[in-house]
């Protein structure tokens, strides 16, 4: 799949920042400068999500009759290394019934699959559901500009994909969802969940966040690991070099020095600044903030972070990064890190087992493993934290009661867990022509699959979280699970933990702008000595505000 569930986090990186959508909307007043219905507004908004218990929909299991292989430490789900015998069909009646088309929009990352009547995926599934999905497909890598303007323009599909990591960047987004999406919660809060069995067996922490003015206003696509950042290696080319996996920023750096051979075309690292800044313990929660002796504090004001800027700087100037990654922000790194140009690079948990599969097809000693997290100044680490959703799926305002309730089975269906006939079909399509059965009766994916399918029905959905078995890399589940597992014990604690938040509106649209300053810094472009001035900058442009923000959302519950 691509991108992976388990890391749709992988992709979320990589998207293009809003930054041009938000200085038009600051300008303008907001992303819907005309809405002017309450929620957020410019000021953001705090909602303690443990007061709405009556909005949320009432968790209920599904029963399968499978167990896992691999049990783990929440909030890592937990994983099957093969496949049940059978596959369960959960839903008997098509969900389908008006006859009407369903517009929907999702990302893919990589080449468009074909449309309707081209598409055999589409013909079967849509067979399924008893009535089209008409999808409009959009690069991932440029989906915030086609978001940017939709939501603008407020012409909207029927269903609407939003990834979590874009919905953190749009100024007054609640104003947004007000306006132009349905409120869901008469349908799905409490009990009434019950028509939806397959949304019902979502984790009610995923359907905290899905709440926007007090209201359930979308159904989230749940994340199945909490780990916004892996630094993986080629531990291939590590042990034929004769070395090991570093443990701390010392032998990081050593590493790099042993690994970078320009004679050879070969790099350690790509950017890896967001692992460098969580080796050296800077704050991570909610967008970098913390708490500090009671103290609202964010990562670009502490001294973890300017030492992570130092020790990045160090790296660029002594020629460790790939010199393709210093001279674009579009350099392919996956592609330099799986023909071995670069050794280490900075991912989401995701990149790693499509990474392995895809390209140890060329590479047969391929191994990609995550460097164990370490902490680059002494003591235990610190792991940053995400349990957003992946996406949401939004359903035009509007439609009235029948099309959203038709609306809902088609998500619903799509929503069906590991273990159904309903999720083979989703994410393996038609057996015989997208999908044989190989070793031990598991999916074998054919050439047509990979041409047809991307994930389309699953950016419209969400589903009950677990690790599910990859035939083509039968260690991944058992790697990648024991990684997350040992480390639970050092993610990081967000003090704001139950709040769901809607940052202001100028501390949004400056959040990318000052990244920017700070890639200039650790590039070499401007000075090391900048980044107070950056940071002053930073904290008059709104910096400031959400601080005092966070601080009135922490005394308000309470903490």
């Amino acid at each position: 799949m691509t991108p992976p569930v388990a890391g749709a986090s992988t992709n979320r990186r990589n998207f293009l920042s809003l930054i041009g959508l938000g200085a038009a909307a600051m300008a303008g007043g907001g992303v819907l400068a005309g809405c002017g219905e309450g929620g957020g507004g410019g000021s953001g908004s705090a909602t303690d999500t443990d007061k709405l218990s009556g909005v949320l929909p009432k968790q209920q299991n599904i029963a399968l009759d499978i167990k896992p292989d691999i049990t783990s430490t929440r909030p890592v789900a937990d994983g099957y290394t093969t496949f049940p015998s059978t596959f369960k069909k959960v839903i008997t009646e098509k969900p389908g019934k008006s006859g009407q088309k369903i517009s929907a929009m999702t990302p893919a990352w990589g080449p468009a699959p074909p449309g309707l009547g081209s598409n055999a995926y589409y013909d079967a599934i849509n067979s399924e559901l008893g009535v089209q999905v008409d999808f409009s497909i959009q690069d991932g890598n440029t989906y915030a500009d086609k978001l940017g303007a939709m939501l603008a323009s407020r012409d909207v599909p029927d269903l609407l994909c939003i990834p979590g990591w874009e919905v953190e960047k749009l100024p007054r987004f609640t104003d947004a969802v007000k306006s132009l999406f349905e409120d869901l919660t008469d349908h799905l809060s409490g009990d009434k969940v019950s028509a939806y069995p397959m949304l019902a067996s979502f984790p009610t922490a995923a359907w905290r966040e899905a709440v926007w003015n007090e209201r359930l206003m979308a159904v989230p696509n749940p994340t199945d690991g909490p780990y916004p950042w892996v630094l993986l290696a080629r531990k291939d080319l590590l042990d034929a070099a004769g070395q090991q996996m570093p443990k701390s920023g010392d032998e990081l750096y050593e590493l790099g020095k042993k690994m970078t051979d320009p004679n050879k075309g070969v790099w350690a690292f790509d950017d890896i600044f967001q692992m460098v800044q969580m080796l050296f313990k800077a704050p991570g929660s909610k967008q970098g903030w913390g708490r500090v002796d009671g103290k609202v504090v964010h990562k670009y004001e502490t001294p973890q972070f300017k030492q992570a800027a130092e020790f990045m700087s160090k790296l660029y100037k002594d020629n460790l990064i790939h010199p393709d990654v210093v001279a674009s922000k579009g350099a392919d790194k996956k592609t330099l890190f799986a023909s071995g140009k670069i050794v280490m690079i900075q991912d989401g948990m995701g990149a790693w087992q499509p990474l392995q599969a895809q390209y140890q097809k060329v590479t047969s000693t391929l191994n990609v493993q995550p460097v164990p997290n370490f902490s680059a100044t002494g003591g235990d680490p610190l792991v940053w934290m995400v349990d957003d959703p992946i996406s949401y799926t939004f359903i035009k305002k509007g439609l009235g009661k029948e099309r959203v309730q038709e609306l809902l089975r088609v998500i619903n269906w799509c929503s069906a867990p590991f273990g159904t006939q309903e999720f083979l079909m989703r994410e393996y399509g038609v057996e015989g022509k997208h999908w044989k059965k190989g070793a031990g009766g598991a999916p074998a994916k054919e050439d047509i699959s990979f041409k047809e399918i991307q994930n389309q029905y699953f950016f419209i959905s969400g589903r009950n979280p677990v690790v599910q078995p990859y035939p083509d890399t039968p260690n991944y589940v058992k790697d990648m699970l024991g990684y997350s597992n040992a480390h639970v014990k050092y993610l990081e604690k967000d003090p704001w933990d139950g709040l769901k938040l809607e940052f202001p509106a100028q501390f949004k649209a400056n959040k990318v702008p000052t990244e920017d300053k700070f890639t200039d810094v650790v590039r070499g472009r401007r000075p090391l000595g900048d980044i107070d001035t950056i940071v002053s900058e930073w904290r008059a442009n709104g910096g400031d505000e959400a601080r005092d923000f966070l601080a009135k959302a922490l005394s308000d519950a309470g903490r």
